[in-house]
């Protein structure tokens, strides 16, 4: 039988995994859609698409921790860092009035996610 700990730290990354796949998969159909929703257009597809690929290939990352988060544990640090990454500058990018509050929610959402990493890091220690 599996420790609740571990069970914790499964359902968050699973959790985790899935939200970042359904969240970043759009950005690669939403290009132009952006730049009119939200201008201007965006002037630098590579940063985009860059953010997009890395963004949705630490989603998989995190379905690999999912599996076995004990065996994979020094992986979650670096996760923590890939949530704060994107969250606290958002943080910086909404308090000096450079994006909306959409953008900051999703923002606290990788700060929540990122808090959870750091308490599955401390329920996985052997």
């Amino acid at each position: 039988m599996e420790d609740v700990e571990v069970k914790f730290a499964k359902i968050v990354f699973w959790g985790a995994g899935i939200w970042g796949v359904l969240a970043l998969t759009p950005l690669y159909f939403i290009f132009d859609l952006i730049g009119r929703q939200d201008p201007p257009a965006i002037t630098h597809p590579g940063f985009y698409y860059g953010f997009a690929g890395i963004g949705l290939a630490w989603q998989f990352a995190f379905f690999v921790i999912a599996k076995n988060p004990v065996r994979f544990r020094a992986m979650i640090i670096p996760s923590v860092l890939e949530k704060l990454g994107f969250g606290f500058p958002v943080i910086v990018l909404y308090m000096q009035r450079r994006i909306g509050a959409g953008d900051l929610a999703l923002g606290c959402i990788d700060l929540l996610l990122g808090a959870l990493f750091l308490v599955a890091f401390g329920a996985t220690a052997e």
